[in-house]
């Protein structure tokens, strides 16, 4: 064995020997059912019993009439089930990966980066981790959270630079029945989620070394959602989108798709400013392409 590389297996397993603790303990009611009331600031936080959650955002720069770029940040939490009764700080009990994205309309460009680590759960974890009191999860040098009506993210990827502010105009969009949301005709096959729309986008952006810009305007949405189901077995793709219109009104749509293109289960919202949501039913949605383009 290469001695570097034995000396660095040494030093992990030294690590891992002397840092081992109990394993860290859930906290809230992390179980996904119709009528749990959503709690905030907690909700905001990660959910480590569910199986699965993300935190997305999703937004555009520049002027509302010819914005220069698109952007999107988005956060994952899985629970592995795994090493569950390990008490080592290695241990996979959860992985915490993201991916981001920036679009440079003008120049035509798509930048995109990745990152994944696992995650004992420990809140001071040197490799990631996700507090389970409001939104503040990290990967390395990227990170999202919450700080009080707005949200902040910076992002220093392969190419590109992200630093975001993302300031609420609008209350929480609590989507589905109170932040239950079904995704499929079995009850259990559900999410809670809410969203964040019309946030007002302040933005800088740095493009492979160049000095970062400050485009004039934005805006910018943000779910969050969490599961301990996967989808339908019949249940092949899923479309969604979530749309900050410019009137202020917030449409969200997403359809399960079938194998031959039908249409499983679908659901969304729509909600004008001061006004109450409206929840689309299962049968109350279709979605039709306007056009088909084909990828390079």
């Amino acid at each position: 064995m290469n001695p570097l590389r034995r000396r660095w297996l040494l030093t992990l397993a030294a690590l891992g020997a002397g840092a081992a603790r109990p394993a860290p303990r859930e906290v809230g009611d992390d179980t996904v059912r119709r009528g749990r009331p959503l709690e905030f600031p907690r909700d905001h936080g990660a959910h480590l019993a569910a199986r699965t959650e993300w935190w997305y955002a999703t937004g555009w720069a520049g002027r509302g009439e010819e914005p220069s770029h698109g952007f999107q940040v988005t956060f994952f939490r899985s629970r592995t089930a795994m090493a569950v009764d390990n008490p080592s700080r290695f241990a996979a009990r959860q992985l915490l990966f993201a991916h981001a994205a920036l679009t440079d309309l003008e120049a035509r460009r798509h930048h995109h980066d990745q990152r994944i680590a696992r995650w004992s759960g420990a809140p001071d974890a040197a490799l990631g981790a996700a507090s389970q009191d409001d939104a503040a999860v990290r990967l390395g040098p990227w990170w999202l959270r919450r700080e009080g009506e707005r949200w902040r993210s910076v992002v220093a990827a392969a190419g590109f630079r992200l630093d975001l502010t993302l300031e609420r105009s609008q209350p929480l969009l609590l989507q589905g029945d109170a932040g239950f949301s079904r995704k499929g005709p079995e009850e259990r096959q559900a999410s809670h989620y809410y969203s964040e729309p019309q946030l007002k986008a302040t933005t800088a952006l740095a493009v492979e070394g160049r000095a970062p810009i400050t485009p004039p305007d934005g805006r910018a949405w943000i779910d969050h959602e969490w599961s301990d189901e996967i989808l339908h077995p019949d249940a092949v793709g899923w479309d969604w989108i979530g749309i900050n219109l410019f009137d202020g009104s917030a449409l969200t749509a997403f359809v399960l798709r079938r194998h031959d293109g039908s249409t499983l289960w679908a659901g969304g919202s729509f909600r004008a400013p001061g006004q109450p949501v409206r929840v689309f039913a299962a049968d109350g949605l279709r979605l039709e392409p306007g056009r088909r383009w084909r990828s390079p």
